[in-house]
């Protein structure tokens, strides 16, 4: 009998130490999970401010419809009230254009004008390449 008990005992004790390890595996991923959920979420940096928008070089007066790079020609259309003369002073900006040049020469139908306006179709001669969409600005005289 005394050969009985301690088989029992030593059953009992081989199956308590895995029932006792999965347990203490079992308690530690619980205890890691309530502290992920308990951690305080640390402060984002804060994002730097954008910065200031470069103030427009002048009045925008209109757009480059198409450009002629052969004849280094840009056709512009005017915004409504504006006129453009020989002389004056314009800039012409877009994404990969960036320029300032005085009004040499304004045509309309292969003829040279010195004032043009709203409605007329017209071709700048331009100093550097324009595209289709840049701006055009009167510079501001100084």
């Amino acid at each position: 009998m005394a050969k009985a008990k301690k088989k029992a005992r030593s059953k009992a004790k081989t199956r308590k130490k895995p029932l006792r390890k999965a347990v203490k595996k079992a308690v530690k991923k619980v205890l890691k999970a309530a502290r992920k959920v308990l951690r305080k979420p640390k402060p984002k940096a804060p994002k730097p401010a954008a910065p200031a928008p470069a103030p427009l070089p002048g009045e925008r007066i209109g757009v480059v419809t198409h450009y002629y790079g052969h004849l280094s020609v840009a056709v512009v259309k005017l915004e409504p009230g504006v006129t453009l003369r020989v002389g004056d002073n314009i800039h012409v900006k877009g994404h990969t254009s960036d320029f300032s040049q005085r009004v040499e020469s304004l045509q309309i139908g292969h003829a040279s004008v010195e004032a043009v306006g709203t409605s007329d179709d017209f071709g700048l001669k331009v100093a550097e390449h324009a595209r289709e969409h840049d701006v055009v600005y009167r510079l501001k005289p100084s």
